[in-house]
């Protein structure tokens, strides 16, 4: 059976930049998902999961995280920014997993069978715009109304978020997290209730959120009463990637307000440093991200932050070096590969990129500038038939199956007759015709 085009659909489904100008996106940033796989890991285990499981960051200020199939659960950086403690986000977390365990998700599986190959693209695509609040982009793709994305990815039931709160605590229990943490969540929610419809978060209007469940909740944590401790590590990481999300997102002036409230020195430090970046004060950019290295050396995240600055500033040389020590601390990061041929592309070291950016596709399918770098290698090593490969597959993730379809029949006229690439062309080339039909 051939491998699936797109491995990871919905880590893209929400790229919709390229589909409508105000589509929300993913944050694609090494450091971040790694801090969010570690606050998950204790709870994946506890429900019986895969540690593999995806935990992904929607760029969305609006309150809410859903799940839409077995490898995924996303949380919007208004509800990250919003939460207080690594055991509230670890709450969110066993919640939406629940969904997952409790198999609420195989009733609705129907609905997202072909999202296995490129021709469920565009009814993915229109789901997940939906989900993040996007009607419009939604209304424009393959599945039709936003409504019916809605019901796709929003078909809770009553019972299901009850169970789904049981079971959340159960796991949070089972892994020593004190319950505590699934109060305060709900208490953010159940006072979005009190707003009229219109001012409510997503997950406000789309989940029965009642004071009913707050006092079970309530209930369920006094009966937990001790039990379990908060991990220092997972707080680490949970103020770490809330801090760098929130030097991103927030004003430098803001972030510079704040940064001695950080847990610790090299968070302060990178916090700075982005806030620096931000303001094209590229010296004192550099100078802080160095202060956070000199406490963490062995850490890749903060030389993938130092590289982007150097790329960012048009420092290529400088940004080669500073991401081929992060790959080899993180050889397996595809991320960090991203950003490393990136680098080499940027200081046009064409030929050394290509095996970087193919390692990293490899890894992670399912970033958009790794597969656009590609195409860009591909093509100034002289293999033009790859290049518009890659260059369809891209448009594909992004639901731009009319470019697909056109870059897809240029590959097939390129590829040898038969080869892997060529049946990979062949995939997207029948699934836009399909969406034409």
């Amino acid at each position: 059976m051939r491998a699936p085009i797109l491995k990871t659909f919905m880590a893209l489904a929400l790229t919709l930049s390229a589909v409508a100008a105000e589509a929300r996106g993913l944050i694609r940033d090494a450091d971040v998902e790694y801090a969010l796989r570690e606050v998950a890991k204790p709870i994946l285990r506890a429900a019986g999961l895969s540690s593999n499981m995806r935990i992904l960051l929607v760029n969305d200020g609006t309150l809410n995280a859903f799940v839409a199939d077995s490898q995924h659960i996303f949380i919007h950086t208004g509800l990250l920014l919003r939460l207080e403690s690594a055991q509230a986000l670890q709450a969110v977390i066993a919640h939406e997993a629940a969904h997952i365990a409790n198999g609420h998700l195989t009733r609705r599986a129907g609905n997202l069978r072909t999202a296995r190959t490129v021709a469920g693209l565009g009814a993915i695509l229109a789901a997940a715009a939906a989900a993040s609040g996007n009607s419009q982009a939604a209304a424009g793709l393959a599945i039709g109304t936003a409504s019916s994305a809605r019901r796709v990815f929003f078909g809770h039931t009553r019972a299901e978020e009850a169970s789904a709160d049981q079971s959340g605590v159960r796991f949070m229990v089972r892994a020593g997290i004190p319950v505590e943490g699934a109060v305060e969540v709900m208490e953010i929610f159940a006072g979005q209730e009190l707003l009229k419809p219109g001012r409510q978060d997503p997950y406000a209007r789309t989940h029965p959120l009642s004071r009913d469940r707050l006092r079970a909740l309530r209930a369920q944590a006094a009966a937990f009463e001790g039990r379990g401790s908060q991990s220092a590590s997972a707080e680490y990481w949970f103020q770490r990637a809330k801090a760098k999300v929130a030097a991103f997102k927030r004003a430098p002036a803001w972030t510079f307000r704040r940064s001695k409230e950080s847990p610790s020195a090299d968070i302060r430090h990178m916090r700075e440093a982005a806030a620096y970046h931000r303001q094209s004060k590229t010296n004192k950019a550099i100078a802080s991200i160095n202060k956070a290295i000199a406490l963490r050396p062995n850490d890749p995240f903060l030389l993938d932050l130092k590289g982007q600055i150097q790329l960012e500033s048009r420092q290529y040389s400088a940004a080669v070096a500073t991401y081929k020590t992060a790959a080899a601390r993180a050889p397996a990061q595809p991320l960090i590969l991203g950003g490393y041929g990136r680098a080499l592309l940027a200081a046009k070291q064409y030929k050394a990129a290509l095996p970087v950016l193919e390692r990293a596709r490899a890894a992670d399918f399912s970033d958009a500038r790794i597969l656009r770098d590609l195409a860009v290698a591909y093509a100034r090593q002289g293999q033009n038939g790859m290049a518009s490969l890659v260059t369809a597959e891209r448009y594909a993730l992004q639901g731009r199956l009319k470019d697909a379809e056109l870059h897809a029949k240029r590959a097939v006229g390129l590829l040898p007759r038969g080869s892997g690439p060529a049946r990979r062309a062949e995939d997207v080339l029948s699934a836009a015709r399909r969406a034409k039909r």
